[in-house]
């Protein structure tokens, strides 16, 4: 196995090259090529695959549509693991034999990505659980990959579509996608999360199983409901409920309690006829602390409220922003960005997200050409908030409902009366 994802990780800077100039209309390869170039990698290049996929404004208009396809087909064909280097990998990490820790355990996986695959389970006590294990020998090719510069600023430039800062980038890209290969590290956020949205009927994390979780293996309740592409032919009704428990689950773990899960992937929820929704996968989390919260806060009251002037200055303290042409810059983005809460209600549509991410990156630009003294540098973490609003909002295009998010918002951010009705 290590050896398959040595020779997988050679090719790895190549693959996502080719992947990202076929994405990006370069060699006239086209969405297949780039779907197959970068669906049959695993690790950092299949992980960017992933995210090009769902994301819009990534890939050109012309190629979206098939890109989608070709990538969606790969990835449900996509490799798992040999069974017995599963159960080897889940007896040495639990540090029992397999039949001790499981009274029964289907290895076929449901489901296979870029760092693990999903085992179906039950416990001895009779609780149906999943079982998420970490294909052996990953996290030695992922390692290998995040010293490798090229591959990096690739990953980089498909979302932010130049250089302009890319190694302060890059070291973060690098911190977030190890974090994903410690399941004990994702174990305890996904604990975390169950706090912060502690009594709210709307949003549903599963129970993390202690006594069966390791720094490769992590196991939760089993949960049934509906995937992406069913919940996007439910009815109009159901998706508004879905879409507003969504806002609530991002929103509130990013101004509430300083966590945002910065990979809104879709095969990350399951969706329930109750209109709730559970999330998933808690591994790639950017932690905010208490004074950068309060900004947050400050600037998405004022964007619920409509209030201009306030959020001007909430955006300004928030970025640290000091006039000229970086924040005249900064501001229209920032602008276009609020739309949702400043125009609420809201339909969240591709071309608007598209048309955000495009926005993102002329912000690069125009830090890069400002000749006044005005450029401040990003601060850490906006490259995986812009992957979370991006992704979040493609995901929610899909789900085509206008929505009040300044509303839902507002029954929750620290400070503010819940709004009636």
């Amino acid at each position: 196995m290590k050896g398959r994802f040595g020779r997988l990780r050679k090719l790895a800077g190549v693959g996502l090259r080719a992947g990202a100039d076929a994405v990006m209309g370069r060699d006239g390869a086209g969405a297949e090529r780039a779907a197959e170039v970068l669906g049959n990698l695993r690790g950092v290049a299949a992980k960017v695959g992933q995210m090009a996929g769902y994301v819009d404004g990534v890939v050109p208009e012309g190629q979206r549509d098939n890109y989608e396809k070709w990538m969606k087909r790969l990835l449900d064909q996509a490799p798992t693991s040999d069974p017995a280097e599963v159960r080897a990998q889940i007896e040495e990490q639990l540090g029992r034999p397999l039949e001790e820790s499981f009274d029964e355990f289907d290895e076929t996986p449901v489901a296979s990505a870029s760092i693990g695959q999903v085992h179906r389970a039950r416990l001895t006590s009779g609780r149906q659980v999943a079982v998420k294990v970490q294909h052996p020998g990953i996290d030695v090719a992922m390692k290998a990959d995040l010293k490798n510069s090229g591959l990096i600023e690739q990953s980089f430039r498909l979302f932010a579509g130049g250089r302009f800062e890319s190694k302060r980038i890059a070291a973060e890209i690098r911190q977030r996608f190890s974090e994903e290969l410690d399941y004990a590290l994702e174990a305890e956020r996904q604990r975390k999360m169950i706090v912060i949205h502690e009594g709210d009927a709307a949003v549903r994390i599963p129970a993390v199983v202690d006594s069966h979780c390791a720094p490769k293996i992590l196991t939760m309740d089993w949960v049934e409901g509906m995937n992406f592409s069913e919940a996007c032919e439910a009815s109009p009704e159901l998706r508004r409920q879905w879409a507003e428990s969504m806002w609530r689950f991002a929103y509130k773990s990013i101004l509430v309690g300083g966590h945002f899960n910065a990979d809104p992937h879709p095969g990350n929820y399951k969706f329930h006829d109750d209109g709730t929704v559970t999330f998933l996968d808690h591994g790639c989390v950017q932690e905010s602390g208490p004074e950068r919260r309060a900004k947050a806060c400050n600037t998405h009251r004022a964007a619920c409220t409509g209030d201009r002037d306030a959020f001007e200055v909430a955006c300004r303290e928030m970025l640290h922003l000091d006039g000229g042409n970086f924040e005249a810059g900064a501001m229209e983005y920032l602008y276009e960005a609020f739309k949702p809460q400043f125009e609420s209600p809201f339909r969240v549509e591709r071309h608007y997200v598209a048309g955000l991410a495009a926005r993102f990156k002329e912000l690069f630009d125009v830090a890069r050409k400002t000749k006044d003294g005005s450029y401040v540098p990003f601060e850490e973490g906006i490259f995986f908030f812009n992957r979370l609003q991006f992704g979040f909002y493609s995901v929610l295009a899909r789900l085509d409902v206008e929505v009040d998010y300044a509303k839902v918002e507002l029954d929750f951010l620290p400070g503010t009366a819940p709004v009636a009705g």
